[in-house]
């Protein structure tokens, strides 16, 4: 089982290393985050599965792995510890005061080992946010001390460590006492409403494209056939995933891997409500899903009756409307661009061989009679180029270097590029994809609340 702890590390490094994650405020490598709590949990418990989760406890929630990767790596009960520890709250939620509390009740359902390793996060980014971030810090505080209230089940020694941890952070920052529970406003990230063009394509991304469209129909089998002639029409059909009904109801499904199971128990995989959707849910849900699961299942009157993969989005109605959100993306920078430089001057801030280029445009688009101007005619990159020059632009899109903004950039310039070409965008477009529709639901959220 010590083995189990080493291949965790392993898996957990390179998958945050395979998106060049780092720590917001050292610029670290994200694994000495994952390293710092691991080494927590281990001065508290002799469990290797602990040690193990909390070195994968952000892989699903941050890297494109799934819980089907963790479960084949690592098996069941890693997999259960690991989703005990990942956020069940999207952006569409609400704002930042709802989407803490869905997963502080998350949290406060999980067992006492994930508790453990809950602790020990809490205690290591407490100490990094105080560190560097005072400001945000009052935020944190505050949800750090309601989170306490539901972890008291965890080790008692690491409790404490994180009381402490928050009682000095608040004196640091000149805090009286420890936060109370109630939470305080969602001001740490700036907001920005929408411009009227925006949310009328929101609406139209909501509406036009939906789960039904891509969803592959689910074949599914009676529960009451004997197990190895479940296993044949597996291998008959060649299927990916299958349902598995009772009484006429599908009530899971055959996960991959089934044609070695002895029994039905090892056969059936009851559905997690989370990657159950309704047919009218948006690709962005469909996409949150598929990052965390393998499977994506759509609900048809009531039962379930479709299946999505990560494969199913290279589907052309993905495709148009991933292109769709990046032409909104850079109709919002665009807009953003304009308000910040009214005057023009954010010629500054791009190269002359690149205001070259803008410039060659304009003149051509001008002598075909379109009224538009310099920034008009500004590429995707150099739009992005210009407004990640500016700090607070960089916090608006939640980045915190310029590094980090490029590599932004360069991976969306590689995803609009492969939709163009009908080149294969899952493989290495997926954490960009996640990206994207992340930001579609934080705009949706944004829309809902000024309604």
């Amino acid at each position: 089982m010590k083995d189990i702890i080493a291949r965790a590390r392993q898996f957990a490094t390179e998958a945050h290393q395979r998106i060049d994650q780092r720590r917001k405020y050292t610029n670290q490598p994200y694994q000495e985050h994952l390293k710092s709590v691991a080494a927590l949990v281990a001065e508290v418990a002799d469990d290797p599965e602990m040690i193990a989760a909390a070195w994968l406890h952000d892989t699903v929630e941050d890297t494109p792995a799934t819980f089907g990767d963790l479960e084949r790596t690592f098996g069941p009960a890693i997999r259960d510890l690991v989703a005990q520890l990942t956020d069940v709250s999207k952006p569409s939620d609400g704002n930042r005061t709802v989407r803490k509390a869905i997963d502080r009740r998350h949290a406060g359902q999980a067992s006492a080992r994930a508790k453990t390793v809950k602790l020990a996060d809490l205690v290591d980014n407490c100490r990094d946010i105080c560190r560097h971030d005072a400001s945000f810090a009052r935020v944190y505080l505050a949800e750090a001390a309601a989170l306490l209230d539901v972890l008291d089940a965890g080790d008692a020694r690491l409790y404490r460590r994180a009381q402490t941890a928050v009682a000095e952070c608040a004196r640091r920052i000149g805090l009286p006492a420890p936060p109370q529970s109630t939470l305080g406003g969602d001001e740490w990230r700036p907001r920005r409403e929408l411009s009227l063009s925006q949310r009328r394509a929101l609406r139209v991304f909501t509406t036009a494209f939906s789960a039904r469209e891509i969803a592959q129909p689910l074949r599914s089998f009676d529960i009451e056939r004997p197990v190895h002639e479940l296993v044949a029409l597996i291998e008959q059909y060649d299927l990916e995933v299958a349902g598995l009904r009772r009484d006429g109801v599908c009530v899971g499904y055959l996960r991959p891997g089934a044609r070695e199971a002895r029994g039905i128990e090892e056969l059936l995989r009851t559905f997690d409500p989370a990657q159950v959707l309704q047919g009218d849910a948006s690709l962005s849900e469909v996409i949150r899903v598929l990052t965390r699961y393998d499977f994506c299942f759509v609900t048809a009157m009531g039962d379930v009756a479709g299946a999505i993969t990560r494969g199913d989005m290279q589907q052309p109605v993905v495709r148009m409307w991933l292109f769709g959100i990046i032409t909104l993306m850079e109709l919002e920078l665009l807009e953003r661009i304009w308000a910040l430089w009214p005057d023009g001057s954010w010629t500054q801030l791009l190269s002359e061989g690149r205001l070259n280029k803008a410039h060659a445009l304009l003149e051509e688009r001008r002598r075909r009679g379109q009224h538009v101007d310099l920034a008009d005619c500004l590429q995707l990159s150099d739009k992005a180029q210009i407004l990640m020059e500016d700090e607070q632009q960089r916090a608006a899109f939640g980045l915190l270097t310029k590094g980090a903004a490029k590599r932004v950039i360069k991976d969306l310039e590689s995803l609009r590029n492969n939709l163009a070409h009908a080149q294969d965008i899952v493989t290495h477009d997926w954490p960009q994809i996640a990206r994207l529709a992340q930001r579609i639901e934080e705009n949706l959220g944004l829309e809902g609340e000024r309604r």
